[in-house]
């Protein structure tokens, strides 16, 4: 009986001893792993891995972390988790309006980066076999079998879970949802991060779809949380 396929996990960081303890503990979970302690390395191997997975430091020697997150988000949808030795908001905001879909600050224990991993799989793979999604109003159509969002009949590029986002909301029309239910069904119920991913999230979205002659807006309901509001 042939050996089932590894996930490939591809390790960003100049620091060789946290990319040996990450790389321990993946390949104790059955993951393959590869490794780059550059930026620019780092681009060309994921080319070359097509990796499943990436944990990407934000602080790297040449190309930052953050334009490495910018050009794999240019090309491909694969799930990102950002390391910092930073704790601001300011690098939290950063890497998720990149397009990492978790964030993670240093130091921290290698056994939760593994659970974020998983879970985090586990959604992009379950998302991979949903059939054919789309809500379509006046001005905006968005598809989340292809990815693709339009606005007045122009292609807006946005990271993978601003998308889906405005997919839950404009799928549930004048619905309010709290920013915890949010969390849940986008993020998923093992999401580690805070509220405030959400409202980073919608403030991105205004900007990139909202005109003020459009029948439809994402409202702020005060105290709740958001819907999507069709006039």
């Amino acid at each position: 009986m042939a050996s089932p396929i590894k996930q490939k996990i591809l390790i960003v960081d100049d620091d060789e001893n946290i990319c040996d303890i990450i790389k321990l503990y993946m390949e104790k979970e059955g993951f393959e792993v590869h490794v780059s302690n550059d930026g620019l390395r780092a681009i060309e191997m994921f080319k070359e891995v097509a990796p499943d997975f990436v944990v990407l430091d934000i602080m790297l020697p040449g190309v930052s972390g953050s334009q490495v997150c910018r050009e794999i988000r240019k090309v491909s949808r694969t799930p990102i988790i950002m390391l910092s030795a930073k704790c601001e908001i300011f690098d939290k905001v950063l890497g998720l309006e990149l397009g990492a879909d978790d964030y993670m600050v240093k130091p921290f224990d290698p056994r939760e980066l593994i659970a974020r991993v998983k879970a985090i799989l586990r959604r992009s793979i379950s998302g991979e076999n949903d059939t054919t999604e789309e809500v379509v109003y006046p001005n905006l159509c968005v598809n989340k079998t292809d990815y693709t969002v339009k606005v007045d009949g122009e292609d807006v590029q946005m990271p993978p879970k601003e998308l889906e986002l405005l997919f839950y909301l404009a799928a549930n029309p004048n619905k309010v949802f709290t920013r915890d239910q949010l969390l849940e069904s986008i993020w998923g119920y093992d999401f580690f991060g805070d509220s405030r991913t959400v409202d980073v999230h919608v403030k991105r979205l205004r900007e990139k779809v909202e005109k003020s002659e459009h029948t439809w807006s994402i409202k702020t309901v005060w105290g709740i949380g958001y819907k999507f509001e069709v006039k």
